[in-house]
């Protein structure tokens, strides 16, 4: 695996490597990274060239991959804190792969619905340290109004699709569901620590391919208890989601149906 090849050293340097504010693209291209040397630096390094993030994993990496991707921009903070001292907004990306091997209704049913937008302006409702993020279901987390074909869509339930291939270990991704059998809908976590005794009660159904160094920032959030559930104190947006293809070699395009849409809207 990409993490048994890499040093602890690298690894860490690398993880280290993104940018902290959402305008960082556009200051690079206004020539910022020279002008303002600095600040960019500090601020900007992934869009100044000045590091390289960790590549993402491919099929290489894991058999079980298959080719699409959802990319996930991540915004929170951006007010108090408890210190009483102004946070600046956090950003991040996760870039998350499927396994439609071993859950091929689960991953459909996922890609359907971001492919509708289900998940824009959607919300990571809960972080538990060491245990899991877990993104709330399409029709109780959007800000955004909802069409009736997309409720419909997220209403719809997928069947538990359970195997002994995978376990539930960091990054993974595991399908949402109440109590009853085959009950998932758009809920679904990623998990952040080892959590074995899941396995065979919630359908794992991919994993996060890039963007572990952003879970690790959002497992840093203040947090509070509610019931059974550990949230983040301050909302944690999903800004857009959005499906693309891997290439192969560590590089994304857009699916085909994404990049139409995109034509449509210009």
């Amino acid at each position: 695996m990409l993490s048994l090849l890499l040093s602890l050293a690298t690894l860490s340097a690398l993880k280290s490597c993104e940018d902290g504010n959402s305008q960082c693209g556009s200051w690079s291209d206004g020539g910022e990274c020279t002008k303002n040397a600095a600040f960019m630096k500090d601020t900007c390094p992934l869009s100044c060239g000045i590091c390289k993030p960790p590549p993402l994993l491919e099929q290489t990496d894991d058999p079980l991959l298959g080719p699409e991707r959802v990319v996930l921009q991540i915004q929170w903070g951006g007010s108090s804190g408890s210190s009483g001292v102004n946070v600046p907004p956090q950003y991040g990306e996760i870039v998350l792969g499927f396994y439609r091997e071993i859950a091929p209704v689960t991953v459909e049913h996922i890609l359907t619905l971001v492919r509708m937008g289900g998940y824009n302006t959607n919300e990571i409702f809960r972080v538990d340290r060491g245990f899991v993020a877990q993104i709330q279901g399409v029709e109780g987390g959007r800000r955004a109004p909802m069409s009736k074909s997309l409720r419909e869509v997220a209403k719809q339930t997928v069947p538990d699709e359970f195997t002994k291939r995978v376990s539930h270990t960091r990054g993974m991704l595991s399908m949402g569901k109440f109590d009853k059998p085959n009950t998932g809908t758009s809920s679904f976590s990623m998990v952040l620590g080892n959590a074995a005794f899941l396995d065979n009660k919630y359908t794992i159904f991919g994993r996060v391919v890039g963007g572990d160094a952003v879970l690790s920032k959002l497992e840093q959030v203040e947090t509070k208890k509610e019931g059974i559930f550990v949230m983040p104190k301050e909302r944690v947006e999903i800004v857009s989601a959005v499906v693309m293809v891997s290439d192969g070699n560590g590089g994304l395009r857009l699916e085909d149906c994404e990049a139409e849409k995109r034509k449509v809207e210009l």
